[in-house]
């Protein structure tokens, strides 16, 4: 099975409930699909922010995962998101995620997500703490 398909089959229930889907998965690269629906939204049929930075926390938190060693967890300790363009609903969005640091103790991962066309809808830069 691949890192991808396994990280899949592991997600919790919250990402599951939010409709992610891992399309690719090494230990440098996370990437990971959402398309909106009505209940992400906000008004105005926009994806709600809370809704973007849990997508992007669970795919940073994936890369963290595929570079944990057997026994290791992780948790979120910070995280900042510079936002730039809405997403209305039906959109697809994709995250992808990549290292900035990979520590024992830490790691920082980076999630840029865009929408199917390519244009920046957030920026999300997480620091996960290894349990």
């Amino acid at each position: 099975m691949d890192l991808a398909t396994r990280l899949q089959q592991e997600l919790p229930p919250f990402p599951r409930w939010l409709g992610i889907t891992v399309t690719l998965a090494t230990p440098d690269r996370v990437v990971a699909e959402l398309t909106v629906r009505q209940e992400l939204c906000t008004s105005g049929d926009i994806l709600h922010g809370g809704a973007s930075m849990a997508f992007a926390d669970t795919i940073g938190a994936l890369g963290t995962v595929a570079n944990l060693r057997e026994g290791q967890g992780t948790t979120t300790i910070e995280s900042k998101t510079n936002f730039f363009a809405a997403s209305s609903m039906g959109a697809r969005l994709i995250a992808e995620a990549t290292p900035l640091h990979r520590g024992r103790r830490t790691q920082v991962w980076e999630t840029r997500l865009t929408n199917a066309e390519g244009r920046l809808v957030a920026k999300v830069t997480q620091t996960q703490m290894v349990l």
